[in-house]
Formats: C-alpha cells, sequence, structure tokens
C-alpha cells in the first residue's frame, strides 16, 4: 500500500506527529508538503492542508482524504476547533471525510470526538487533536476496504467558520483576563499569538502553566 500524507506547513507542529507515525507504519508511506509533489497512491491524507487539491490530482489516489476538526456539517471552513473552543465547547470532533467539492462537502467515513480541559492551553488542546486524527488514519487504513461512507446530513443546516486573521487573536485590556482566556489559551505563540495594543504599539502575550 502507497500513501501519502500531504502537510502544506512544514513548520506546522504536527509534522513531528506524523513523522514518528510514519516510521512505525508497515506501509510505503511519504509526507509531502506541496501538493505538486503529489506521485499517486492508494490513500492521500490531507491535514492541516491549505492547498486546494483539485478532481485531477485526486484522481492520482483511490482515496483522497481530509482531517476536519468539527462535526460536519456543522463547521466547515478555517480553524474550526479554535472557533468552538471560543464559543464554550468542551468536546471537540474530528471529520475523516472524501476530499470534495465545495470544500468540506464530501462523504464521511468516521468520526472521533475528544474532551478538552478547561485548563488545557493549546500544546495540550493540540496533543489531542493530533492524537485524534492519527487514531482515524489508523483506522481508514485498516478498515479501508468495509468502510461505507455516508453523505452528510444538512437536513439541520450546515455552518462555515471564517479563516482566522492577526485580529482575532488580540486581547482586549479594558477586560478582564477571566473573560478572555479561552482566546489567550488556544493562541499559538509562535505562528499565531495572542497580542494586545497599548499606547501606541502591539505587545505579544504568551501563556505557560
Amino acid at each position: 500500500m502507497k500513501i501519502s500524507v500531504l502537510c502544506s506547513n512544514s513548520e506546522h507542529p504536527i509534522v513531528g506527529k506524523i513523522k514518528t507515525w510514519c516510521d512505525e507504519q508497515p506501509y510505503e508511506i511519504e509526507l509531502l508538503h506541496s501538493k505538486s509533489q503529489l506521485g499517486g497512491g492508494d490513500i492521500l491524507f490531507l491535514v492541516s492542508c491549505s492547498e486546494l487539491i483539485n478532481a485531477s490530482e485526486r484522481a492520482k489516489y483511490n482515496n483522497t482524504l481530509v482531517l476536519h476538526a468539527s462535526d460536519l456539517p456543522r463547521g466547515r471552513g478555517w480553524s474550526p476547533y479554535i472557533w468552538e473552543l471560543l464559543e464554550g465547547a468542551e468536546t471537540i470532533t474530528v471529520s475523516l471525510l472524501e476530499a470534495a467539492e465545495p470544500v468540506d462537502s464530501g462523504r464521511v467515513w468516521a468520526k472521533e470526538s475528544f474532551h478538552v480541559g478547561k485548563d488545557w492551553l493549546w500544546d495540550e488542546i493540540n496533543d489531542a487533536l493530533f492524537e485524534t486524527e492519527l487514531k482515524l488514519m489508523n483506522y481508514a487504513i485498516e478498515n479501508k476496504e468495509i468502510i461505507k461512507p455516508e453523505a452528510q446530513d444538512e437536513s439541520e443546516g450546515v455552518s462555515y467558520y471564517p479563516k482566522r486573521s492577526p485580529v482575532d487573536s488580540e486581547l482586549d485590556v479594558d477586560k478582564p483576563l477571566r473573560e478572555q482566556f479561552d482566546l489567550l489559551r488556544v493562541c499559538d505563540p509562535t505562528r499565531y499569538p495572542a497580542t494586545f495594543k497599548i499606547y501606541g504599539h502591539t505587545y505579544k502575550m504568551t501563556v505557560e502553566k
């Protein structure tokens, strides 16, 4: 079995875990960071992939599967688990689905949920998320011949989240920290740090236990 994993950002925190996962598998697996590298195979996993993979690119693989951190069809779009945690969610569902057009509309292979403690910081949240995604990837590999994908049930509505921008990670200096802790804890201090503005300057804030 030949498997490709496409993660657009080589500096993404999941990359190290994917490399370890690849080394543990008995299959031929390649980790790619650009769709220009796609050569074809049995399964293509799209993990934190910001590139759109078109039909001709998907056709190089028997199955092209997306890991999306929401309970689809709720939460299509960008960074869904971040938005959900900011809305007060304590459980995040990850969907394993077929890549399709429009984005995030494909048939679902499986779903897996995990709990997020109210005290967890971004790295603890990521660890649980990445573990869940790898679990779903293992499930797909082991059961691809018997899985019966299901169309998304849109009868109760579909929701979309917008792409986050730096302003979405900005704290309000006039609000209590308690009210903004969820925002502070989901901000990746390296890639998407929390910031605040005062006296004509912008400052970066990080938090550690």
